[in-house]
């Protein structure tokens, strides 16, 4: 019998990398590892359980126990799939992919995802995405133009207002006073 364990703050591929080495070290086998998620070959035994779950604590991870928990560390892991790696979901709204991956009206995502937040879903989409911005920025290998269409904005314009409305800079501005950039964990 598999034993699925869902993973708050695991939002990027260094993440992925610390929990596996996490695994590793306490001889955990799984069969599958994701963003926010675990799938165990068999359940964990009690102390096998709070070993890990004190070596993720120790790396700023929490096993989700609560069913919005698990809901909200769900529609995070979409969002920054879809910023950051877009993920083929054939041209949807993130509201469809989101009620479709999740089977549960948006409505009802949108409900505990603010109450569990204090932002809505669309606000912090717009912050993973401004974040995925500052990143490709400094790295200066893409002009504006070239990172509006990577992140799939109408244009250079519409990217940059956005990223001003989000930021309080322009791109050309931030490229020169480049600001601390947040962790998407703490978003």
């Amino acid at each position: 019998m598999n034993s699925i364990l869902h993973i708050k703050n695991m939002v990027c591929d260094r993440c992925l990398m610390s929990v596996e080495n996490t695994l590793e070290q306490q001889k955990l086998k799984y069969v599958d590892i994701s963003l926010g998620r675990i799938e165990f070959e068999k359940e964990l035994s009690l102390e096998q359980f709070k070993l890990f779950e004190e070596a993720l604590k120790a790396n700023g991870f929490e096993i989700v126990a609560e069913r919005h928990d698990k809901i909200v560390t769900d529609i995070k892991s979409i969002i920054i799939e879809w910023v950051y790696e877009r993920k083929d979901f054939k041209n949807k709204k993130l509201s469809e992919v989101l009620s479709e991956e999740l089977h549960y009206d948006y409505s009802h995502l949108t409900s505990i995802f603010s109450k569990a937040e204090g932002q809505s879903i669309q606000s912090f989409q717009n912050k993973i995405k401004a974040e995925r911005i500052k990143e490709l920025l400094e790295y200066d290998e893409l002009n504006i133009s070239e990172i509006a269409d990577k992140l799939q904005f109408g244009s250079a314009a519409y990217l940059s207002t956005f990223f001003k409305k989000e930021t309080g800079l322009n791109p050309s501005q931030y490229k020169l006073h480049h600001q601390e950039r947040k962790s998407l964990d703490k978003l």
